[in-house]
Parts: structure tokens; C-alpha cells; sequence
């Protein structure tokens, strides 16, 4: 029942050209306890309402009229007063390239057409971790003081999962924009953990854990692996010896806590 005092605070601006559809969702997240929600069916009417209001998360289908969730999503992380604001996608597409662009700009949560109860649940409780920041509590580590390097080619990519550390209280956050960067900032700082993406120029994140892990001043630091290829046996096989933990890039801040208990202890 908490969950559902908690999402009465929730704002969200729900984007599905179906008025079948429409309410359904609406339906769904009111059951769930959220009831400020605004209505847009395409990309145009969404970006006028995402301009005047600032949502806690919005929700889209993924092919709209004079779009897809791509324009939704590239309007909102382009736009200063939404950057931040979590984005779900509610679809039945899974066809890895047309979700890439999604995954690559902080996509929360991917639902499906239809979806249960809790898998809305879990989404929303995603959302409530992002806005009501809670230090994680780890027992070797205060989070306040944990140095945390980024290896990301997606300035959007680094953004998300900056915030979802900064949520738990984490503010120690260098970023780099490929694995050649991150050996540079490795060999000035000292980290206590290492977020590196997989498919990078220069230097992609299994050479730059392979790099970390045969370095004897660098081995100890845990290498945790975030890419939207994670979920394919090639690239597990690969990771596997040089990286702690591996990670989809659509992630919730509760699987984030998860591998940093797991890592950090």
C-alpha cells in the first residue's frame, strides 16, 4: 500500500495515439495509485506539453503518427527543463535496433503490450528510487565518499546512470567518453568502481577491464559492465573474465543497489 501513497505524488504525461489504449494505461496507473496524469497522442502535442509541465516520468508507445518514441525521447534529454525526466517505453517491439537509440538515452523500463500489474509496479517504484534520493548502505563504503568512473561514448548514457548514482547519495562521478579517456583519468585518480559501456571508439569496456584487471595498481577496482548487448551469450562469454558484474542498459535503480551490495559488500 505504501507504493500506492507514494504515487499519488507522481506527475506523468502519458504519449498513446490509441484511445483504446489510452485508457487502459490510465486504468492501470490509477490502480497503481497515480492520478495526476496528462494525455498526448502524437510528438508534436507531447513536446507543447512537456514545454509547459515537467513531469516525474513520462510514458510512450513506440510509433506515433508524426514519430516514434526516438523523437520523444530525443525532445526531452535536448531540452534543459526535462533532461533528467525518466522515460518508459510501453510496446511489443523488441527488435534490438530500434530500441537502440531508446537504451542509449536512459530508457527506464521497457513494458509490454500488455503488461501485468507488476510490471507497472516495478516501473513506478524505479521512478520514486530517482526522485526520493536515499543513500544506499554499504558496509566498507561510505556512499558519500565512493569514487566512481564512467566509460560511456553516450553523453546521455553517462547522464542516466550519474543520476541513478547521484539518487543513492554517490557525488564522486568522473566521466569518460571511451576506454583510451578512462585510462588517462585511472593513471591521476584513484576509484573504488569502474561503469564502463561495452561498444566504445578507441578502446571498448572488455579491453579497458582486461586492462584494469592485469594492472597491479588497478586490479582491485571492481568493473561492473553496462550495455544493451548484455543479455547475449557472446558478449557474457567475453566479459566474463575481466568483468565483476554485467548489466542491461535499461536498468532500475533497485538492480543498480543490488550490484553494488554485490561488488562493494
Amino acid at each position: 500500500m505504501k507504493l500506492i501513497a507514494d504515487a499519488q505524488e507522481l506527475s506523468i504525461v502519458l504519449i498513446e495515439p490509441s484511445k483504446a489504449q489510452q485508457k487502459i494505461i490510465v486504468n492501470a496507473l490509477r490502480e497503481s495509485g497515480v492520478s495526476d496524469i496528462d494525455i498526448a497522442d502524437n510528438v508534436a502535442s507531447a513536446s507543447n506539453t512537456l514545454a509547459m509541465h515537467t513531469p516525474d516520468l513520462v510514458i510512450s508507445s513506440m510509433y506515433l503518427e508524426d514519430g516514434t518514441a526516438d523523437d520523444v525521447i530525443n525532445f526531452i534529454r535536448t531540452t534543459p527543463s526535462t533532461a533528467d525526466v525518466p522515460f518508459m517505453l510501453v510496446s511489443s517491439e523488441r527488435k534490438r535496433e530500434s530500441l537502440e537509440y531508446l537504451r542509449q538515452n536512459g530508457l527506464l523500463a521497457i513494458l509490454p503490450k500488455p503488461f501485468s500489474r507488476d510490471d507497472l509496479d516495478t516501473a513506478i517504484k524505479a521512478t520514486l528510487d530517482l526522485n526520493n534520493e536515499e543513500e544506499i548502505e554499504l558496509e566498507f563504503f561510505d556512499p558519500r565518499e565512493l569514487k566512481v568512473l564512467i566509460a560511456d561514448d553516450s553523453n546521455m548514457a553517462q547522464k542516466h546512470i550519474s543520476r541513478t548514482l547521484q539518487s543513492m547519495g554517490i557525488m564522486f562521478i568522473d566521466r569518460a567518453d571511451d576506454g583510451r579517456a578512462a585510462l588517462e583519468l585511472l593513471e591521476e585518480n584513484t576509484y573504488d568502481l569502474i561503469i564502463t559501456d561495452y561498444n566504445m571508439p578507441e578502446m571498448n569496456g572488455v579491453e579497458l577491464a582486461n586492462y584494469v584487471k592485469t594492472s597491479s595498481n588497478h586490479s582491485h577496482i571492481p568493473v561492473l559492465m553496462v550495455s544493451s548487448d548484455a543479455d547475449t551469450p557472446q558478449l557474457s562469454n567475453i566479459a566474463k573474465g575481466d568483468v565483476d558484474a554485467l548489466c542491461d542498459k535499461t536498468f532500475t535503480p533497485t538492480t543498480i543497489k543490488t550490484l553494488l551490495h554485490n561488488l562493494l559488500g
